[in-house]
């Protein structure tokens, strides 16, 4: 139990519960993780080891005699007949038979149907009628002789959601933490370990959320597999429902003319299409003008009547080529199917995440910690929806003029999103209010400039908000344009420069202006920013150098020494091979493990002095070395501010993966490198 893990046992008492404990209960169920936490979290939503560990074993015998698995489901429905009675656990679907005049249910593992339902439970939980709903339900049995009778009755039911929260308590409870501490209870409560992530992955972790707290919001995640695009709406609340984008019709989503009955975006917070892309897939095109209408005015007409809804849309699909590939070649829509590849479509959505800067999950990334009971979150994110923090941003900066109103409504849902989730309780600074009004313009901005390549009547737009007192100009770019902006605004072509400031990246080449022309300079990298190497960034101010002196305090776990061996590399890549080069490093020692440090260190001497390179190391006794610098006796100092950590972690076991291979293929930390000339040439 860490420091924050303890605060939030203490403050959120009964309403948290540790994340691991999911897997550890659900053994071979197929069922949403918004199930079994509503489960944990009544009998395990403590930090008493003992209460733990017997909640758990209590959770796995009402699993065990209640969870209905397909294959065993003849087991269970003779346990039904020969005990009269029994509860499920089940997913079930309800449908209205208008030739008896009844309600049916059908449960979809146990394998029975036309169970009726009376009125009383649909008016209670609508969502029966729609998609269906995990629920504990008793069933009993009672055959009869009459003929098409069903021998199956349902005496009780009751959907696995919270009935009831305090949210004034939760708001008043949020005060109590630090904005990074509730980031990462947040990240714990989604199921991940906040250590693996920097601030940015951190944040569009978290949009994912917005469409559960805000309402009619459009999103849209494109990127590699296995970045668990979809498993918020599948398992993270029962207010979400996912589908596949294939599978889907008018009738479904929205209204069936022949019965009147409602669709999804009637009875759900969420629909999220899942498996999106592919270009080669049919969609109905009357499909998509219905939704383009509803995307924009929040209703859609079938030729009947006009209906309105309030559900919030995802789409996540995978993308099958690289950024830079498709920044040249076609946009980063590309792999939509092309009824949905249309300008007008995109235009209404909000957000794009960039799913390129997702990790793949690895199992390393899931969460120990304590979080909150999904089914308690999935309730506070549906209260939000009643709020509006479009404006909150107003007080300290202001939209520029060029920003169209369209536009406007995706920076203002995300940025309100955001607010919710991140500040419920209306308290961020002027600083944290800049920094998600500048992430919702870049999400809204990555949409518009794709737009500006698939259909050329649309504006262009200078993305920027200044301040209301200071009148400073911020302009915002988004990050892929930052690594390729000679392909970023043409699809490969030269042009102008756009209007950005403080970018360096003048070539195709990432650094050409280091490599090529040696200067005192500053430049700041963005956290998941790639395409950054020491090759680029560090060796062409340190070639000719017969000796170098490495300072960093922080030369001690492998990760840290294995990139020190990635710089000693390049040296010995770049110099003469008649030369040798001599470097130096000055380190504190590991108070924890030194004997593992200076083993490390000491393959590293044994290995680089054939290649020549003399390396050597010293341990600052006072430990009061913090800078970190290298510095050459060619006439050059870099201060590098993170010293060589500059990467975000990465699965260095993994033999095959090419950002184990290559650093050009890892995403950044936040970082700045200054170059100082110490002498002249």
């Amino acid at each position: 139990m860490n420091t924050l893990n303890k605060k939030i046992t203490e403050l959120f008492a009964g309403t948290v519960v540790r994340k691991d404990l999911v897997k550890a209960v659900k053994g071979n169920a197929i069922v949403p993780s918004y199930v079994l936490e509503y489960l944990l979290g009544q009998y395990c939503a403590t930090a008493d080891e003992a209460s733990i560990n017997s909640g758990i074993e209590t959770v796995k015998d009402i699993l065990g005699k209640h969870y209905v698995h397909r294959n065993e489901a003849g087991l269970i429905r003779s346990t039904i007949k020969e005990k009269g009675r029994h509860k499920v656990i089940d997913k079930i679907s309800v449908s209205l038979n208008d030739k008896k005049d009844v309600y049916e249910a059908e449960f979809s593992n146990l394998g029975i149907e036309d169970v009726t339902v009376s009125s009383d439970v649909i008016k209670r939980h609508p969502k029966l009628l729609v998609g269906g709903v995990w629920c504990i339900c008793e069933l009993e049995y009672s055959f009869s002789d009459e003929d098409k009778s069903v021998p199956w009755v349902m005496s009780s039911i009751k959907p696995i959601q919270l009935s009831q929260f305090d949210f004034d308590q939760y708001v008043e409870t949020r005060r109590k933490f630090s904005t990074d501490e509730w980031i990462d209870l947040l990240l714990q409560s989604i199921g991940f370990n906040p250590e693996m992530f920097g601030k940015r992955s951190k944040l569009l972790q978290l949009v994912r959320l917005i469409p559960f707290c805000e309402r009619n919001y459009n999103l849209i995640e494109l990127g590699p597999k296995g970045t668990g695009k979809s498993h918020v709406y599948s398992e993270f609340s029962p207010h979400g429902i996912l589908i596949s984008g294939g599978e889907i019709t008018l009738a479904k989503l929205f209204v069936n003319n022949s019965s009147g009955k409602l669709g999804l975006v009637g009875y759900w917070d969420t629909v999220a299409f899942d498996e999106f892309a592919g270009k080669q897939k049919k969609v109905d095109k009357a499909l998509v003008d219905v939704m383009k209408n509803y995307m924009a005015n929040k209703t859609f007409s079938r030729g009947v009547e006009t209906l309105g809804a309030e559900a919030s849309m995802a789409f996540v699909g995978n993308t099958s080529k690289s950024v830079p590939y498709m920044l040249k070649h076609s946009d980063l829509f590309d792999d939509l199917p092309e009824k949905f590849h249309d300008s007008a479509f995109l235009d209404r959505l909000h957000f794009y995440i960039p799913g390129w800067e997702v990790d793949i999950i690895r199992g390393e990334m899931f969460s120990s910690g304590y979080g909150f009971v999904v089914d308690y979150f999935a309730e506070v994110l549906r209260h939000l929806r009643s709020f509006d923090y479009s404006q909150k941003y107003k007080n300290y900066f202001e939209l520029g003029s060029d920003i169209s109103t369209r536009d406007r409504d995706g920076v203002h849902k995300t940025f309100s999103g955001l607010m919710k989730i991140l500040f419920p309780h209306n308290e961020a600074t002027e600083v944290e209010i800049k920094e998600l009004l500048e992430f919702a313009i870049e999400g809204r901005k990555r949409v518009k400039d794709q737009l500006l390549r698939i259909d050329s009547t649309y504006a262009k737009v200078n993305f920027k908000f200044s301040s209301t007192s200071s009148n400073k100009d911020f302009v915002v770019t988004t990050l892929e344009e930052k690594e390729h902006q000679s392909i970023y605004h043409t699809g490969g072509a030269e042009t102008e420069s756009s209007p950005i400031e403080n970018i360096v990246i003048t070539d195709v080449s990432p650094y050409s202006n280091v490599q090529s022309i040696l200067s005192e300079q500053n430049i700041s990298f963005s956290e998941n920013q790639k395409g950054v190497s020491y090759e680029d960034i560090l060796i062409p101010y340190l070639k000719g150098a017969k000796k170098i002196e490495v300072t960093d305090p922080y030369i001690r776990l492998f990760y840290q020494a294995r990139n020190l061996m990635e710089l000693l590399e390049q040296i010995v890549k770049c110099k003469p091979d008649d030369e040798e080069v001599q470097v130096n490093l000055h380190t504190i020692r590991d108070e924890h493990n030194s004997e593992q440090q200076v083993n490390f260190l000491t393959q590293m001497k044994e290995s680089l002095e054939p290649a020549g390179l003399l390396f050597s190391w010293k341990f600052d006794e006072s430990e009061t070395i913090h800078a970190r610098h290298i510095v050459a006796d060619n006439g050059w100092k870099i201060l590098l501010d993170r010293g060589l950590d500059i990467f975000q972690q990465y699965d260095m076991n993994d033999a095959f993966a090419v950002a184990n291979r290559n650093q050009k293929f890892r995403a950044c930390k936040a970082f700045e490198v200054t170059y100082v000339k110490t002498k002249k040439d």
